[in-house]
């Protein structure tokens, strides 16, 4: 990392899914090194905390069956359904009063923080997260969090597409790494798409 990223009330740290199916090595779908990445995330946090920025939680939290799951015909094994420990966020990250934006409520694909798809006709729907944003006249999206070659990736592209800049801080986010150099990829899709890495 480079020097600290500045924080001012136009911008907004949104941190991603830290949550127990994550970012604990007993979790259902573990994010390798996610639990190191805590104390990176938490100083943010506080740099944002002091400086009057907005902090957004974004929590994955499906019901007990979906096509975005494995056992139900999808990619991924089950993991954060709603209000079991899976899904709640990891007792080791600062939770400060702020937004949480749910993704996956209705059984979607809930990878950006900003929209859900529908895993069998791929129709989209957006969040609160871009209204929240515009409701308190954000211009500048700084994302952590987990896992980086998945939901920090897709919430930083939707981002730069929605026309808030964008800034990663790649010491505060772990890569799922399903194929070898994913996390490196996504580095570079973001960088690609306009988002800074620091």
């Amino acid at each position: 990392m480079t020097d600290a990223m500045t924080y001012d009330s136009q911008t907004a740290l949104v941190v991603v899914d830290v949550q127990n199916d994550f970012a604990d090595p007993d979790g259902n779908l573990y994010v390798s090194g996610g639990d190191e990445a805590i104390e990176a995330i938490n100083r943010e946090i506080d740099a944002a905390t002091q400086a009057g920025a907005l902090v957004v939680y974004t929590q994955d939290w499906h019901p007990p069956s979906t096509p975005h799951f494995e056992k139900d015909g999808g990619t991924w094994p089950t993991h954060c359904v709603r209000d079991t420990w899976g899904a709640q966020l990891h007792p080791a990250l600062r939770v400060v009063d702020g937004p949480v934006v749910r993704k996956g409520t209705g059984g979607e694909d809930g990878y950006s923080g900003f929209s859900v798809r529908d895993p069998e006709s791929g129709a989209e729907a957006r969040t609160e997260l871009e209204g929240i944003l515009h409701a308190r006249q954000v211009n500048q999206v700084v994302v952590v969090g987990l896992a980086q070659d998945v939901c920090v990736k897709e919430t930083v592209l939707d981002a730069q597409r929605l026309g808030f800049a964008s800034t990663v801080i790649a010491d505060a986010t772990r890569p799922v790494d399903l194929q070898p150099g994913d996390g490196e990829r996504a580095l570079s899709q973001m960088t690609t798409a306009g988002a800074v890495v620091r």
